[in-house]
């Protein structure tokens, strides 16, 4: 159980973005399309600022990092809602190349509730870099129109890093933190240790 008075500046950086999905689903139903689009701009800003408070205060937690991982993961639900509502005729025509992206990634959570009980928090190179295409092509989008190849590159990207996150969860039997890659998990300590214990 979380408590208040426990959280570190980066850990109140990673809850605004959880406070602030009911505020964007109130934007949402009012059709406050620019208003949505700021306020998700600054949920997505977030999560640069604490990810950086974390690592220079050196305050990381595994608390933290799952904190961290469920505010990533709700912000990017409301971005493809708020694609969903503001431009519905966007995702009908690109609606197979959505789900392709969508299912492994609804897949993936799954697989990781049912192993650890919780999402994963890997945190790694790749989920990083298909978090920042996710985020500038969403805001772009709301804010000026879509932009195709960022659009494509946006779905390959977060395929390659679901499938990533998919065999990490495969190879790790217990739950961890700041994997930063398939490579560096084959020389994780971590993985090794518990492929050892009986």
């Amino acid at each position: 159980m979380w408590k208040f008075k426990n959280f570190n500046i980066a850990d109140w950086f990673s809850f605004y973005r959880v406070a602030a999905i009911p505020i964007l689903i109130l934007l949402l139903w009012f059709n406050e399309r620019k208003l949505f689009t700021w306020f998700l701009l600054v949920s997505y800003s977030t999560d640069a600022i604490d990810g950086y408070l974390a690592r220079k205060l050196k305050i990381t937690s595994e608390r933290g990092s799952q904190l961290d991982s469920i505010g990533d993961q709700l912000t990017f639900i409301m971005g493809l809602i708020g694609l969903l509502v503001f431009e519905v005729n966007f995702i009908k025509e690109n609606v197979v190349l959505i789900l392709i992206a969508f299912i492994p990634y609804l897949l993936q959570m799954i697989i990781a509730f049912v192993k650890y009980g919780k999402a994963t928090a890997f945190h790694t190179y790749l989920a990083k870099i298909s978090a920042v295409v996710q985020a500038v092509f969403i805001i772009w989008f709301l804010f000026f129109g879509p932009v195709y190849w960022l659009f494509y590159c946006m779905i390959v990207i977060g395929l390659l890093e679901t499938i990533e996150e998919i065999t990490l969860i495969f190879m790790y039997d217990t739950w961890v933190a700041d994997v930063k890659s398939f490579l560096f998990a084959l020389n994780d300590e971590r993985r090794i240790k518990d492929t050892k214990t009986p």
